[in-house]
This record gives C-alpha cells, sequence and structure tokens, in this order.
C-alpha cells in the first residue's frame, strides 16, 4: 500500500488524474472502475482538460461504475449515471456503449446484481479501480458489516451514509433508501486499486485504514490485504505535510 501526500484537494485530483491517463496510454483497452460522489470530482475534470489538451482517446476503454441509487432512473438528476455523463463521459471520445453502470429499477433487483457480476466476470474485470472511503470506512455502498466475500448487491444505506449525500439532494427525505454496489470481494478482484481521500472529515476514517485491524466492521481495512494500492490524500486528511511512503 502506497501513500502519496499532497497539499489539497487540486493537487490530489491532479496527481490522480496522471497516474490514470498514464495507465491508459500505456494499455488503451484498460477497464476502469469508476466512483462517484465529491471526491472525484476534480479528477474527471482532470482528465477532461486532458482530452481536450493533449487527446488522451478513450475509443477503446470500458468503465465499470461500483454503484447506483435504486428507484433512480438514469435521466434523474441524482442517478449516477447523470453524473457520469455530467462530469466525464459526454466530454470525452468514450463510446456510451462500454460505460456500465448498475441498474437503478426496481423491478428485479437481485437479478440486476447477479447480472452485474456476471458482466464484470465476462469482460475481464478491472484493471484500475478508483475508491473514495466514506466517514465509517465503506468503500462503494459496502456499510460497516458487508461481508468481505461479498459481490454485487443490494444493500440499504445506513443513516450517516444518507445524510452525507443529502447535500446532493433538495432534502434527506430525497435521498433513496437502498443502492445496487459492487461488493468488496468484487472490488478485490480489481488488479489495481486508486484510493481517493480528502478534507478533514476524512481524517479518522484514514487513520482507521492505516492502523486499525482488518475488520468487517470497516469494510475499506480489507484494502490492506491487496497486493497493489495506491492512497492519495491531501494534508487535511492526514493532518501532516505533503509527502510520500510504503505501508
Amino acid at each position: 500500500m502506497r501513500i502519496l501526500n499532497v497539499a489539497n484537494y487540486d493537487e490530489m485530483s491532479q496527481k490522480a488524474a496522471e497516474l490514470v491517463i498514464e495507465r491508459i496510454r500505456r494499455n488503451p483497452h484498460i477497464s476502469l472502475g469508476l466512483a462517484t460522489g465529491g471526491t472525484p470530482v476534480g479528477l474527471y475534470a482532470q482528465l477532461v482538460r486532458d482530452h481536450q489538451l493533449n487527446h488522451t482517446t478513450y475509443q477503446h476503454v470500458t468503465t465499470f461504475n461500483l454503484d447506483e441509487y435504486l428507484g433512480l432512473s438514469s435521466d434523474d438528476p441524482n442517478s449516477y449515471r447523470y453524473f457520469m455523463d455530467k462530469h466525464l463521459f459526454d466530454h470525452i471520445d468514450i463510446q456510451k456503449t462500454n460505460t456500465y453502470i448498475p441498474s437503478g429499477d426496481f423491478k428485479n433487483p437481485e437479478q440486476q446484481s447477479k447480472d452485474y457480476e456476471d458482466l464484470l466476470r465476462s469482460k475481464g474485470g478491472v484493471d484500475l479501480q478508483i475508491l473514495g472511503i466514506g466517514s465509517n470506512g465503506h468503500i462503494g455502498f459496502n456499510e460497516p458489516g458487508t461481508p468481505f466475500q461479498s459481490e454485487t448487491h443490494i444493500v440499504e444505506l445506513t443513516p450517516s451514509t444518507r445524510e452525507a449525500n443529502a447535500r446532493f439532494f433538495n432534502s434527506l427525505h430525497e435521498v433513496p433508501t437502498h443502492a445496487i454496489t459492487m461488493g468488496i470481494g468484487s472490488i478485490m478482484r480489481s488488479k489495481e486499486i486508486l484510493l481517493l481521500i480528502s478534507g478533514d472529515q476524512k481524517r479518522d476514517a484514514l487513520m482507521q485504514l492505516l492502523r486499525g485491524e482488518i475488520t468487517e466492521n470497516f469494510p475499506a481495512s480489507m484494502l490492506k490485504t491487496h497486493p497493489n494500492v495506491t492512497i492519495i490524500a491531501d494534508e487535511a486528511a492526514t493532518g501532516s505535510h505533503p509527502h510520500s511512503t510504503k505501508l
């Protein structure tokens, strides 16, 4: 687990973009695992800027998103499909048919979970998975107590997660109560993981990740067992000056 400590959110986003761009240029057919929420917005903005200035191509890139709210259609402004189109897909030359996001349809969520897991496996899995971390240690929407071997599944969101995401909605009442998410086991099959951590509100989670035990009560702790994880964290999250280290 390599930790790169940077000064601020903007530098975190820039360093993350440099890593992603390097991987795309090394392997134009790369499979990227993508996250949503506030943390990766700066990264996506940097990728768009690079595409416009340097013409990095996404023609042969495949993407898999971690999760989606249940009950939101793909054209709902709060859906993760809408988020990804707005912040990334509509501004690069990726083929939309190669961008996969779990379905938020209520029709048959258990079957949709199985279908997404089957799709991940049939496409060869994720080469580089981008992650954020929740204050309670969740990755994707895998809340505390999620089995480490879990695959794509339906989860009931905890009050703290819904409250954290309420800033994207008009009110807490509008935040969905359930989501479909890649499981921890699904995430751990990724060949490489890039974890982005920003802000003093994530400091306790980062310290728990680095110093705590590996336990299902803190889902991100499983990342300690992965052979290829890079963490980029800003000074607000680490409480220290920029540096790079290995654990």
